[in-house]
């Protein structure tokens, strides 16, 4: 091989899989793409496969994959397609991979995440449910497999770039960490009415340009919680030791105060090429195609405290983390079908906050110390039946 960094990236079409390709493109003599994957925008993988002529590309839906193979062969591109979500770990665990981007969307993305790490790949994570639904089980892999593990969320990204690269001293130099959060379309909407969010204003990111369901997230705060979950497995923190704070300028993405109570932050644009593009150098860094900040068109960095009543979802996370093992993939599971409902327009605003704390308080994820991925998606499956049961009733 030509010494590039043989890249994989799971979930190619959605907003962080675009902006990965758009960074690899910049660097032809860094990168070289192997495989990518698909769930349903199959158009767009075509696309991407005649640009990148990967050798593995990966479709969920196998009558979907027949046609993708068909196209490509008929356009003259060699790559194999392969269906099903067998394969997307199959090419997470490719020998002759390097790294693996995880962007496939919620906990449908744990399996190949686990391949990913037990093959000992540079993982860059940017799918939160690998560490909130696999939590100890998916760090115990990355070790076990001896995987380098990367966030790509902003946030998380932020705190790992202040942080040294020995990680072992982490534990003696951190006092706290802080998350931002941009406070999302409601920041200083009346709480009283937030009853009556339709489901194109949860959408309406003042910032972010992001899928609905993340865009909903952010708006209720809960992309925020699962953010708490996931930093509590990345950094080895206790919950009592992460904070969040609103930050709508989103230019300072998330801060490390030391011991010494100094703090450490990392500052840009709002593009999501900074953290996929410090991932994929990782330790040196490249450019990304983002912008730099203008300092003198700044007018202003402000932070502001969380308002429960209008985020009641961002609390739910360290609830969880006090929780039994498997909480925090009962908040997730909870969560992913309230705003499923939501957006169909079957279950209010405010809903999605209730089901999931009905679904911290009543269902027990009944997990032994030994609980393996098989278990937890189990338990994701339950909770998804019985919060689809009880949104079904709550439903308008």
């Amino acid at each position: 091989m030509s010494g590039k960094l043989r890249l994989t990236v799971l979930g190619s079409t959605g907003s962080i899989g675009t902006s990965t390709l758009d960074v690899a493109a910049r660097h032809p003599d860094r990168i070289e793409v192997r495989a990518l994957s698909a769930h349903s925008r199959v158009d767009e993988l075509v696309a991407q496969c005649l640009q990148w002529h990967p050798r593995h590309a990966v479709v969920t839906d196998a009558a979907k994959a027949a046609d993708v193979a068909r196209r490509l062969k008929d356009a003259g591109c060699r790559t194999e397609v392969l269906a099903g979500p067998e394969a997307l770990c199959e090419v997470a665990a490719d020998a002759e991979v390097d790294a693996v981007m995880a962007a496939v969307v919620g906990a449908a993305g744990l399996p190949s995440c686990l391949a990913a790490a037990r093959a000992g790949k540079r993982l860059l994570l940017a799918n939160k449910e690998a560490l909130v639904v696999g939590g100890a089980v998916f760090m115990r892999a990355v070790k076990d497999g001896g995987a380098t593990l990367i966030p790509i969320d902003s946030e998380h990204s932020a705190i790992f770039q202040c942080l040294p690269e020995d990680r072992r001293t982490w534990a003696q130099r951190v006092d706290h960490i802080i998350l931002t959060a941009s406070g999302g379309p409601f920041r200083q909407r009346d709480p009283d009415s937030l009853e009556a969010v339709t489901p194109d204003e949860a959408c309406a990111h003042p910032t972010w340009v992001m899928g609905r369901k993340i865009s909903v997230d952010s708006a209720t705060m809960m992309n925020k919680a699962l953010e708490v979950i996931e930093a509590r497995w990345l950094f080895d923190l206790e919950p009592s030791r992460i904070r969040a704070v609103i930050h709508p300028q989103s230019i300072v993405h998330s801060m490390v105060v030391c011991r010494d109570q100094s703090v450490l932050a990392q500052l840009g644009t709002p593009d999501m090429r900074v953290p996929i593009a410090y991932g994929l150098a990782w330790p040196e860094r490249i450019e990304s195609g983002a912008q730099g900040l203008n300092w003198t068109a700044l007018k202003a960095l402000t932070f502001e405290e969380a308002d429960e009543r209008r985020f009641p979802g961002l609390f739910l996370s360290w609830h969880a983390l006090q929780g039994p093992l498997g909480s925090t993939a009962v908040l997730n599971a909870a969560n992913e079908v309230a705003v499923e409902r939501f957006l169909a327009g079957r279950i209010g605003f405010m809903d999605i906050y209730r089901l999931n704390a009905r679904a911290l308080s009543e269902i027990d994820p009944r997990l032994g110390p030994q609980a393996g991925v098989d278990d937890l998606i189990d338990l994701d499956q339950r909770v998804r039946v019985q919060v689809g049961q009880w949104s079904d009733a709550t439903g308008r």
